[in-house]
């Protein structure tokens, strides 16, 4: 059953949030020069900012997890909605982090990385639906017996 749609849109979130985020960089910062990469969060000071790469690791096994409990489509959903309140969680630190960090404007430019829980988010939303279909394909079966 791993051909199902919704698995295919469960391991793009899974791809995105644990593989992707180490290819794209979070922001840019104008005083230093440098740019922020999940990695790099992991040596900050700031607690917050620590939290950010344990969300995206935490969202990818949820997503991978959920992909493989494919016969137990019930938890399947409950996974996906806790994997859309981590990202949510999530989105709303990144713009948290990027709104308040340290010293005027050092956060000059935003990178790809921080739009990354917005596209989880939408492919856990349509895995979901799509799980919901096929619960009420399967109960719609069983009441024809």
């Amino acid at each position: 059953m791993l051909q199902r749609i919704q698995s295919i849109y469960l391991l793009a979130a899974g791809i995105i949030s644990g593989g992707l985020t180490f290819l794209f960089s979070l922001w840019n910062n104008s005083q230093e020069n440098a740019t922020v990469y999940i990695l790099d969060l992991f040596s900050s000071n700031s607690l917050l900012e620590k939290c950010v790469p344990m969300l995206f690791f935490i969202s990818a096994l949820v997503s991978i997890v959920s992909l493989f409990l494919f016969k137990n489509r019930q938890l399947q959903f409950v996974l996906g909605r806790l994997n859309i309140l981590i990202n949510l969680f999530l989105l709303g630190l990144l713009v948290y982090l990027s709104q308040t960090l340290s010293g005027e404007a050092a956060v000059s430019e935003k990178g790809i990385g921080m739009f990354f829980p917005v596209i989880v988010i939408l492919l856990v939303v349509l895995a979901n639906k799509a799980i919901k279909k096929d619960e009420d394909l399967v109960k719609s079966v069983d009441r024809l017996r």
